[in-house]
């Protein structure tokens, strides 16, 4: 089985890129990047993927935010998730569900 290396924080930092973090509102609620990309067929995937523990973890921040929102409250800001420390935990699975179906997409072309 793989070794999946979380990357955290950005790959390139700027201020451009933390004013637009931050101006997201996700971060507010507790959410990680990861917790709000489109689920696609891609993204359910590598969410099944995930060890048992980092699914529990996302769900919870993903009710909570829920809850918030409902509540029209966000988290004091010594709680929010900060730009430096987003941790892109679903981005080796993804990285891997991708390649996979581009690897069956060429080989159902040749065969």
């Amino acid at each position: 089985m793989p070794n999946y290396m979380a990357r955290v924080g950005p790959a390139v930092f700027s201020k451009l890129g933390k004013w637009a973090y931050n101006m997201s509102g996700f971060n507010q609620y507790g959410l990680y990047r990861d917790d709000c990309l489109h689920e696609n067929e891609d993204v359910a995937e590598a969410v099944r993927r995930l060890p048992r523990k980092m699914y529990d973890e996302r769900n919870y921040r993903i009710l909570r935010a829920l809850h918030l929102s409902m509540t029209k409250t966000i988290l004091p800001k010594e709680q929010w998730t900060k730009y430096e420390e987003d941790i892109k935990y679903l981005e080796p699975y993804l990285n891997e569900v991708v390649k996979e179906r581009e690897e069956r997409e060429e080989w159902n072309k040749t065969h």
